[in-house]
């Protein structure tokens, strides 16, 4: 899917988040479940690309 599909972000903890545009700077993140979670709500799924800005 080459669409170039923006990956907007307000996580300003995470490595790959521009704070000032709240756009992602990865080409693609990976979206997972959160086991046992069925809430039908986006809590049910967490971005696991997150990387926190203090680790290197």
């Amino acid at each position: 899917m080459d669409k170039k599909q923006k990956i907007n972000c307000t996580v300003s903890s995470c490595k790959y988040n521009n704070n000032q545009a709240q756009e992602c700077k990865l080409e693609q993140i990976v979206v997972t479940p959160i086991i046992g979670c069925e809430t039908k709500q986006p809590d049910e799924s967490m971005c696991s690309s997150y990387m926190n800005n203090k680790n290197n």
